[in-house]
């Protein structure tokens, strides 16, 4: 952990707040970006970030600092954006029953903003839903090492598996998002 984090941490739960600020400040964009990877929309990756720094300051003092803090940070974001999907598929199982009680499809114009469709390019965009297809396993793992640049011990200890299976979940990721981004004939 570098040194800045740890000084950072020991003056918050010294009971300086603005210190929590400063990792709020440094860390947030970052775990937006991951986490807008692991749900659906934009406005559920902000809520998992928000969750994800109340719960770390609510439990700061129980941070070994044995790992990066950014590790113990996603882990906690990756829990909660688990638990999000959960109450979520929840609802909608129960809101899809009878013939008029079915769900509107998801629009992903009500997530798109203004301009966005200019900034960014046709191949980030393919590449994107390209991600979103892969299976949870798969995409979890594939962010954090080649979009996050994690390395494997980090994934293991976040997701709780063995290095190996990190390393055969990735292999499938990439293939099956080559097969993804072949073009169609």
């Amino acid at each position: 952990m570098s040194e800045d984090d740890r000084r950072l941490i020991l003056d918050c739960l010294g009971g300086r707040k603005d210190a929590f600020d400063e990792l709020v400040s440094r860390y947030q964009a970052r775990l937006y970006n991951a986490a807008s990877r692991l749900v659906d929309n934009p406005e559920d990756a902000a809520d998992v970030v928000q969750d994800a720094f109340l719960n770390a300051y609510q439990s700061l003092h129980t941070f070994k600092g044995d790992a990066e803090f950014f590790t113990w940070l996603y882990r906690i974001a990756f829990n909660t954006a688990i638990s999000l999907k959960r109450k979520k598929r929840a609802v909608v199982s129960l809101d899809s029953g009878g013939p008029e009680g079915g769900i509107d499809p998801d629009d992903p114009s009500e997530y798109i903003k203004p301009g966005a469709a200019l900034e960014r390019s046709e191949e980030e965009t393919q590449l994107q839903d390209a991600i979103t297809r892969l299976s949870h396993e798969h995409r979890e793992v594939l962010v954090l090492k080649d979009i996050e640049g994690m390395k494997y011990e980090d994934i293991a200890e976040i997701l709780g598996v063995p290095i190996g299976t990190i390393r055969s979940r990735l292999h499938r990721a990439r293939l099956e998002l080559r097969v993804l981004l072949e073009p169609e004939d």
